[in-house]
C-alpha cells in the first residue's frame, strides 16, 4: 500500500482566514504518531482535541506532543502552480521498549488557538520502532495546490 498524505479542510480554511502561518518564522509545527486503528477524516478531524485518544502512549522515547518540526520553509512553485511547505526529517528511537505500532502521523498548528491539524501523512502499512532502534521520517513536505 502507498505512502498518502491528506490536509484536512479545517486546515485549509485557517490558511484561508489568515491564522496559520507556515513561514520559517511562523507557528509552532508539530507531529504526532497514531495508533494503527486510525483512519483519518479531513472533514471531522480538525483539531488537535479531535484525534488525540488515537495518539500513541507515552512511552519507550516517544512523548505525546513533543515533536515540533524544524527548519520550516514555505517555497512558491511558479512551474507546478503550488506552495511547499518543508521541514527537517524528524527521528523516533525507542529506547526501554518497542514504540507503536503506528501506521500514521499527524501535523498539527500548536500555535492556533484550537491546534489544527495541518495534514495526516498514513504510511499505508503498521511500523513499529523495536528496543534500540529508530524511526526517521524524512522528506516532510505539504504542498498547496
Amino acid at each position: 500500500m502507498a505512502v498518502t498524505a491528506t490536509i484536512s479542510n479545517h486546515a485549509k480554511y485557517q490558511m484561508a482566514a489568515k491564522q496559520i502561518d507556515l513561514t520559517a518564522t511562523g507557528d509552532n509545527i508539530k507531529l504526532i504518531l497514531m495508533n494503527t486503528t486510525f483512519t483519518f477524516d479531513k472533514d471531522a478531524h480538525a483539531t488537535l482535541s479531535d484525534v488525540t485518544s488515537d495518539q500513541l502512549a507515552t512511552e519507550y522515547g516517544y512523548t505525546q506532543d513533543n515533536i515540533t518540526l524544524s527548519n520550516q520553509a514555505l517555497t512558491e512553485d511558479d512551474t507546478d502552480d503550488n506552495a511547499s511547505f518543508t521541514a527537517d526529517d524528524v527521528t523516533i528511537t525507542a529506547s526501554g521498549g518497542d514504540i507503536g505500532p503506528t501506521g500514521a502521523y499527524i501535523l498539527y498548528d500548536d500555535s492556533t488557538a484550537d491546534d489544527t491539524i495541518l495534514a495526516c501523512v498514513d504510511f499505508g502499512t503498521d511500523h513499529t520502532i523495536g528496543d534500540g532502534l529508530s524511526l526517521r521520517i524524512q522528506n516532510i513536505e505539504i504542498t498547496i495546490t
